[in-house]
C-alpha cells in the first residue's frame, strides 16, 4: 500500500508559475510509475504527466514546454513544475502511483488505468 500526499497547489496569475509535489509513505518508489492528472468537476480524470523508473518523461500535448515532471527516489516525492499557467490548467491535480512494477516501466502513463495509488488531490486555481 503507497500513501500519497500531494502540496504546493493555490491560486496564481496566468502567466504564474507553482510547483506541486507529492509524497509518498512507500519504503521505495524507485520500481513505480509516477504521474499527475488532473481533473475538473463533472470532467473525467485527464493525464497531465508521468515518469517511468528510469526517469522518462512523458506529457499530454497541452502542456508540453510548459510542465516539468520530475522524481527524487531517495526522497520518495514527486514534482511537477508548472509554468506559464493559464486558466485552462485549473484543477484538482492528484499524485498517482502504478505500484511496483517491471523496472518501473509506465505501460499506458497518461491513462487512469495504470495507477493503483492516488492522493487525496490539490486545488490549482489560474485567473486571467
Amino acid at each position: 500500500q503507497v500513501q500519497l500526499a500531494e502540496s504546493g497547489g493555490g491560486s496564481v496569475q496566468a502567466g504564474g508559475s507553482l510547483r506541486l509535489s507529492c509524497a509518498a509513505s512507500a519504503y521505495t518508489i524507485n520500481a513505480n510509475c509516477m504521474a499527475w492528472f488532473r481533473q475538473i468537476p463533472g470532467k473525467e480524470r485527464e493525464g497531465v504527466a508521468a515518469i517511468s523508473g528510469s526517469f522518462r518523461e512523458y506529457y499530454r500535448d497541452s502542456v508540453k514546454g510548459r510542465f516539468t515532471i520530475s522524481r527524487d527516489n531517495a526522497e520518495r516525492t514527486l514534482y511537477l513544475k508548472m509554468n506559464g499557467l493559464t486558466p485552462a490548467d485549473s484543477a484538482i491535480y492528484y499524485c498517482a502511483s502504478s505500484g511496483p512494477t517491471s523496472w518501473g516501466t509506465c505501460t499506458s502513463p497518461l491513462e487512469v488505468k495504470d495507477y493503483k495509488f492516488w492522493g487525496q488531490g490539490t486545488q490549482v486555481t489560474v485567473s486571467s
